[in-house]
């Protein structure tokens, strides 16, 4: 059965909540909730996608190319493509966003290929998620609306997913990838 993104996900580890409000090929919406002290696991970049906070409750602590950005409870940031960045909540209070990428493309099968290695706990100790699975669905999905981690410089990025669609076909992961995706 495919992954709902209409049904809420939340990391144990970095205390996010993930929740599809809407998707069109011109935009993903989300709700994203972040526990006190919660984080996204690493800074990434968008390669063709704006990602949109707006803050509905708590503070939002985004980093944007090396520039730290506190966001308050109705204020805005929009996170250009190709823009390194990470966000965390160092506030006691759950923070409370929506969050939409523009345009929507494919995220929603990018996303559930995401929460998909989630919720088998395909992630490590700091919740970060198994990117050589992530490489290969994105390879096997031609997945247009990906994230790339900075800590894999952009030209080894380019055979790293290609790399990992040969290895994932070799070692079946294409049965992981149908329990996924619509």
């Amino acid at each position: 059965m495919a992954i709902n993104l209409y049904q809420p996900f939340t990391n144990p580890i970095t205390g996010e909540t993930f929740k599809c409000i809407s998707f069109s090929p011109e935009s993903y919406v989300m709700e994203w909730a972040l526990a006190p002290k919660g984080y996204v696991p690493f800074e990434h970049i968008h390669y063709y996608q704006d990602e949109v906070f707006y803050v509905e409750s708590g503070r939002l602590k985004l980093k944007v190319e090396g520039k730290e950005h506190i966001l308050n409870p109705g204020e805005q940031f929009t996170v250009p493509m190709g823009a390194a960045h990470v966000a965390e909540n160092n506030g006691d209070e759950t923070l409370k966003c929506i969050v939409s990428y523009n345009p929507g493309s494919d995220y929603y099968t990018f996303s559930q290929c995401f929460i998909g290695l989630q919720y088998d706990g395909e992630y490590n100790k700091k919740g970060q998620i198994n990117v050589p699975k992530m490489a290969y669905f994105i390879h096997a999905t031609k997945c247009k609306a990906l994230a790339r981690p900075t800590t894999i410089p952009k030209l080894a990025f380019k055979f790293v997913v290609p790399f990992f669609g040969v290895i994932g076909s070799v070692a079946g992961w294409n049965k992981q990838l149908a329990r996924y995706i619509d």
